[in-house]
């Protein structure tokens, strides 16, 4: 598994209605190895792992699968009997059909709709009532868990022509770019959607029973971390990093290793709205998030597998990337 990170406006998200459900958010965030004090950190960032399994403990505390962003709760199941009516599809088209049409039975304030043209094909979301206002939070995840179970069922990552929110963005733009794979990504829009080629429509289903069974074990972590084949220039040298950190390769390494220019290299990271530097300080965030949960080893041990030659230079990168020092966010765990 990748080791990724999350921003901390996403686990405030999850949160936001726990205290009016009479949950202790603090409990949460303990209960699941997450520092209550990075919560006030706009920059923090959290283990992926963590943050599956603060939105998974906070679903059942809650039991809604909408974490109290519906007129009505969303009760533990709805998920897997909408999996369950949707894996027998034979093409993402049904598929994303019978999705839809399983959501819209529910009131969430924002239903999908599956809609088709001559050449596109999108997901939009519809508010139920004239006046209902934006819920930035529950739009996101729709569309996140549109697109990431769509990729799933087809095992492919499936390209996006353009991600659309009505509401001005709520955390940074790379948090989103993150979110939607480099797909582009545009706020204040008229309507919230996803929009893709009308052929991916026709792609075969390739998931079974025997691989739902998987996949129900733990959907948010699977759809927060699955790599498949078809991934993106950024995806590539993630890895690529991810495999060397003891000896960081620069980008000419790189390229090489993809078999590529250089400069072609630098244009395609450009286009999906990353660069070389930032992938490489992202790794190595993510990497250092990752060991900081894990029990027995040192700062020192984990600034070298963060691919640090001295502590020091750790430390001080680390307080840039959360606010904290890494001693203080371990203390919080």
């Amino acid at each position: 598994m990748r080791d990724l990170s999350i921003s901390v406006y996403f686990a405030r998200a999850v949160l936001k209605n726990a205290v009016a459900r009479g949950l202790d958010p603090v409990s949460l965030l303990r209960e699941n190895r997450i520092s209550p004090r990075l919560m006030a950190e706009d920059n923090a960032r959290i283990s992926i792992e963590r943050f599956a399994d603060l939105n998974v403990s906070t679903m059942r505390a809650m039991d809604d699968e909408s974490l109290g962003y519906g007129v009505r709760r969303l009760p533990m199941g709805c998920w897997s009997m909408m999996c369950q009516a949707v894996i027998s599809a034979e093409t993402l088209g049904q598929a994303l059909a019978r999705y839809c049409r399983f959501y819209q039975l529910f009131e969430l304030c924002w239903q999908p709709v599956l809609e088709e043209d001559d050449e596109s094909a999108r997901v939009r979301l519809y508010a139920k009532g004239t006046d209902q206002q934006p819920i930035p939070y529950l739009q996101e995840l729709m569309l996140f868990n549109t697109h990431r179970f769509a990729s799933w069922l087809v095992q492919e990552h499936i390209p996006i022509q353009a991600v659309d929110f009505n509401f001005p963005p709520q955390a940074q733009n790379q948090d989103y770019r993150h979110m939607f794979l480099a797909n582009p990504v545009q706020f204040e829009q008229p309507q919230t959607q996803l929009v893709f080629s009308r052929t991916q429509l026709e792609k075969r289903v390739t998931q079974n029973e025997s691989s739902l069974r998987h996949f129900l074990r733990h959907p948010v972590l699977i759809m927060l971390t699955q790599d498949y084949a078809a991934n993106s220039w950024t995806a590539r040298v993630r890895d690529i990093i991810r495999r060397r950190l003891k000896e960081i390769p620069e980008l000419n390494d790189v390229a090489d290793t993809l078999d590529i220019h250089p400069q072609t290299l630098r244009r395609r990271l450009a286009s999906e709205g990353t660069t070389f530097k930032d992938i490489k300080n992202q790794v190595r965030r993510d990497t250092a998030l990752h060991f900081l949960g894990k029990q027995g080893l040192s700062i020192e041990e984990i600034a070298h597998r963060a691919g640090f030659s001295e502590s020091s230079a750790f430390i001080r990168a680390f307080k840039g990337w959360t606010g904290i020092t890494p001693y203080t966010y371990r203390k919080g765990l």
